[in-house]
């Protein structure tokens, strides 16, 4: 496939359920409200990207269900921490399920190399990050192997990880 649609396309397009693993520990270090947080200046009560809370929520309303396991080292980072306090707000209010699992954790689990999304057990959305945690690009795969992984990694991760109501760092 050459051209990645966006992702608000692919979601909208799902029908049953899409799932998101993401096992880094730094992403995007120049986002402004990484930086608001760091600094104090972002109220956690309320969602600081709206308009994927309400991208999601949508989704959700009408019948999609989207969870998101992450895998994070302990002691967490600082940018596990911001995404932790914003977790409540910003996902789970417009109906994600995330949880997360102490990488310590995850040791005997064979997981992809990257971050993805998977669409309808059908379509992957691989994320390809530089070392400090820019986007690099998207890939998007229907490989049957590739699902088939994504999958069973997401489901051991998930059944190992801890809701986020009670999870603490």
């Amino acid at each position: 496939m050459s051209a990645i649609p966006p992702f608000s396309e692919l979601i909208r397009s799902t029908t049953r359920e899409a799932v998101h693993l993401e096992m880094r520990d730094s992403y995007t270090p120049g986002d402004p409200d990484f930086a608001a947080w760091r600094d104090g200046e972002i109220d956690v009560g309320v969602s600081c990207y709206p308009d994927w809370s309400a991208l999601i929520a949508a989704q959700v309303a009408r019948g999609v269900r989207i969870r998101r396991a992450r895998i994070v080292s302990e002691p967490v980072s600082d940018y596990i921490r911001f995404e932790y306090a914003i977790t409540a707000a910003t996902n789970v209010a417009a109906g994600e399920e995330v949880r997360w699992l102490p990488r310590r954790r995850a040791s005997d689990l064979a997981l992809p190399g990257n971050d993805f999304w998977l669409f309808d057990d059908g379509l992957v959305r691989v994320h390809h990050f530089s070392g400090d945690g820019e986007i690099v690009e998207d890939e998007l795969s229907r490989d049957a192997g590739l699902v088939t992984l994504c999958r069973s990694a997401f489901e051991a991760v998930w059944a190992r990880a801890v809701d986020h109501r009670d999870y603490r760092l």
